[in-house]
């Protein structure tokens, strides 16, 4: 045998051995836990056996819980010395702002650039909608009354309050029109772009089916799309009968989703709206299919930078005001939003949760009902312990109006405060003077999004000219 085949023999040799001794000490050595399937994870795998034993699609409340960039991905450049800061306790920033002075004879002022979102009579107590009209007053700015119409209490309680006009026109009346101090046109809701609404039968009580015209007890599915109006030509007819029903005096906001946002704020403003109000895929619905808040629309960051763009392109910006919302949660929130060109934010799952809502004291309540708090996917059942979200009378008597009215009116404050501590930071004297360079971005999606520079350069994926 010559020396190259002794070689390989050696070689071979020396292999088996090797694994003779691998086989022998793995027995020494404990296994490692089994790694799950990213695709087919444990949620995944729950909801094909849910569908294969009922047949239908899920249906829950809240909003998104993928994770999707957002504002936490952004920050504020603060003064040095090439800026210069405000004192906080000797130099004023303002937060006034007017919405609505495009067309309408009485704008709405408000005293803070933060709104109480559309949620309706019937996701919601009588109770929680008092709660909600009591906290926005108490801080200077409005609520909204969702789908499903306007009640007393609500109106009673509101200093400014907000009509929804939506596809169902459930409760709408032009009395109740005349009776708001804004109408905003509902197209589209971020949880739910091209989706309709729910309301399971639980909570269509006797006063909630006389709202609305509807059977007690049974679910309801609200229209996707207006039925008298087809494309912005017909928008614009509406929009001008509105006025005329309420006089030319209040303004009309229109609601889209975070879908197209270029060109739905342009067609927006070409229709004739005072307002444009975007939701994002992070703002809750009462009930929808998960299938729609998991998969359709934009995050809310992906979105503002383009309604504006629009508005600049048309030479509206600020003067057609736009409100921005879904998963506002803090005053960096409102501040960054603001940044990026909004002139408002607005507010619903962080109004419920200052409210009391998935309070962890209902924790032994909320997994009676197969959830637990923090999870906000009870609330279509209509069984809230919170008595928020819940048509039942003895749970709706849990939530005392006045207080959580109160409770509202702290948070909103701590929101004011801690927007107004970004911007004199940032050497500004009024909300509205922050702007896109006061901010940079951590990552390289939400620099994309907001167009603003990934920190430590100034670039972002996108840029003309770029030489990164």
């Amino acid at each position: 045998m010559d020396r190259l085949g002794s070689y390989i023999i050696l070689i071979l040799i020396m292999l088996i051995k090797g694994n003779w001794m691998k086989d022998d000490q793995s027995k020494n050595i404990p296994r490692t836990d089994p790694v799950q399937s990213a695709t087919f994870s444990s949620a995944i795998n729950s909801e094909i056996r849910r569908a294969a034993a009922t047949g239908i699609y899920d249906i829950r409340g809240g909003g998104a819980k993928r994770k999707v960039p957002h504002f936490d991905d952004l920050l504020f450049l603060g003064a040095s010395i090439s800026r210069y800061p405000l004192e906080g306790y000797r130099e004023k920033c303002e937060t006034k702002v007017l919405l609505g002075t495009r067309f309408a004879k009485n704008p709405m002022e408000l005293d803070i650039p933060i709104t109480i979102a559309g949620m309706s009579f019937g996701a919601l107590s009588g109770p929680a909608k008092e709660a909600l009209g009591r906290g926005a007053t108490l801080s200077g700015t409005s609520t909204t009354t969702g789908d499903g119409g306007m009640t007393a209490e609500e109106r009673n309680h509101s200093q400014k309050l907000v009509y929804q006009y939506l596809p169902s026109r459930y409760g709408m009346n032009p009395d109740d029109l005349r009776k708001a101090d804004a109408i905003e046109i509902v197209v589209g809701q971020g949880a739910k772009p091209g989706g309709g609404g729910m309301l399971l039968g639980q909570k269509i009580t006797d006063r909630v089916a006389q709202m609305r015209n509807l059977p007690q007890g049974i679910d309801q599915r609200s229209s996707c799309r207006h039925p008298d109006w087809t494309g912005p030509d017909d928008l614009e007819i509406k929009i001008l009968e509105l006025r005329e029903i309420t006089g030319w005096k209040v303004p009309i906001y229109l609601k889209i989703a975070a879908s197209r946002p270029y060109f739905d704020t342009s067609l927006a403003v070409k229709a004739g709206a005072d307002v444009v109000v975007l939701d994002g895929m992070q703002g809750g619905t009462a009930a929808t299919q998960d299938v729609f808040i998991e998969h359709v629309g934009q995050p809310i960051l992906s979105s503002i930078r383009e309604a504006v763009r629009a508005l600049q392109d048309l030479g509206m910006h600020r003067e057609v005001q736009l409100i921005v919302s879904g998963g506002v949660r803090t005053g960096a929130d409102v501040a960054k939003a603001i940044a990026l060109g909004a002139d408002a934010v607005s507010i619903g799952t962080a109004a419920l949760i200052a409210l009391g809502d998935n309070d962890p004291k209902f924790e032994s309540e909320y997994q009676a009902l197969g959830t637990t708090a923090g999870a906000y996917d009870d609330w279509h059942q209509g069984k809230d312990p919170a008595g928020i979200t819940t048509q039942d009378p003895e749970l709706a008597l849990r939530l005392n109006p006045i207080e959580g009215g109160r409770r509202l009116s702290n948070y909103l404050k701590v929101l004011t405060l801690e927007a107004q501590t970004i911007a004199r930071a940032c050497g500004k004297n009024h909300l509205h003077n922050l702007e896109p360079e006061d901010l940079c971005a951590l990552t390289l999606e939400s620099a994309a999004m907001a167009r603003v520079p990934l920190a430590g350069t100034d670039w972002w994926p996108g840029k003309s000219g770029s030489t990164f």
